[in-house]
């Protein structure tokens, strides 16, 4: 009988083993519990995850499993859910954030919309064509759009330094945002809040510094009010922003501006603050170009 040509080898001593082919494996049980996915963070492109240097909150293990924690609000273009992101071999090291979820086939078109993208470009004319009119291949499109306008927006702000949310990443229709919070609950929009003299002067002086900065390089919020912003303690931070607008590019850029600066004297006023959107407005456009 012939000799077996590859005889089994006895494993190495352990004094022979190269440390160059060890490493330590730690074994994951597959998440599942309601509302349980692994961390989509290594699966999105480099481009749709926050921007560098990351906080050091930022969790982006690939073992980490993300739990649906239920809704915290609702929109007319989507719904932010909070969303924990966390390793299970290192639950200290967990975060909550909030998880903007645009509407696919459901999506229904924002107010305007067609005015606020004016100046904006699809990428695909099949893609262009289907939004155009309406079906459900358009609206899925539109969803995607908007969710991809809203990520721009918040990498841009951020690295501007003004105050929005820190953007976590983008997933399809899915953004991950910093959750802003205020002793460990949800930071209540402006429109709820009843601030003192002293702090309503010095939340006014903030939004007035946010339009100028944005004018200063070309841009509007366009939907600004004090239901589109947070307060945070003594601080504002500024959020939904799908729909900015490029205030040269867009025909009805200065209108938007001119709207926002309404809004934001208009409850002002009615906390008893003297202040006039002509004159903001007026303000604002000196830093714009």
């Amino acid at each position: 009988m012939s000799q077996d040509p590859f005889p089994p080898l006895d494993p190495p001593a352990p004094d022979d083993v190269d440390p160059a082919f060890v490493f330590d494996f730690t074994a994951y049980d597959e998440p599942d519990g309601p509302g349980q996915r692994w961390s989509t963070w290594s699966s999105v492109d480099a481009l749709c995850r926050g921007p560098e240097p990351r906080p050091d909150w930022v969790v982006t293990s690939r073992g980490a499993v993300d739990t649906d924690l239920g809704i915290l609000k609702t929109g007319k273009e989507g719904d932010v859910f909070l969303l924990e992101r966390c390793d299970p071999h290192d639950p200290e090291r967990g975060v909550v954030m909030a998880a903007k979820r645009y509407r696919g086939e459901e999506h229904r078109d924002f107010h305007r919309s067609g005015e606020y993208a004016a100046g904006r470009r699809v990428r695909n004319t099949r893609d262009g064509r289907a939004m155009a009119r309406r079906s459900a291949h358009g609206r899925a499109v539109a969803a995607g759009q908007w969710a991809w306008a809203e990520w721009e927006a918040l990498v841009r702000l951020h690295g501007l330094g003004l105050p929005v949310p820190y953007p976590v990443q983008l997933d399809g229709t899915e953004i991950l945002m910093e959750w802003i919070t205020v002793d460990g609950a949800t930071a209540p929009r402006l429109a709820q809040t009843r601030p003192d003299r002293d702090l309503l002067e010095s939340y006014y002086a903030q939004l007035a510094d946010v339009l100028a900065e944005l004018a200063r390089h070309g841009l509007v919020h366009g939907d600004l009010s004090a239901y589109n912003v947070l307060a945070a303690g003594e601080r504002l931070v500024v959020i939904d922003l799908p729909q900015l607008v490029d205030l040269v590019a867009n025909p009805a850029g200065a209108d938007f501006l001119l709207r926002d600066c309404t809004n934001v004297c208009r409850w002002f006023r009615s906390r008893g603050l003297e202040v006039d959107e002509h004159a903001l407005f007026a303000e604002v456009m000196t830093h714009a170009f």
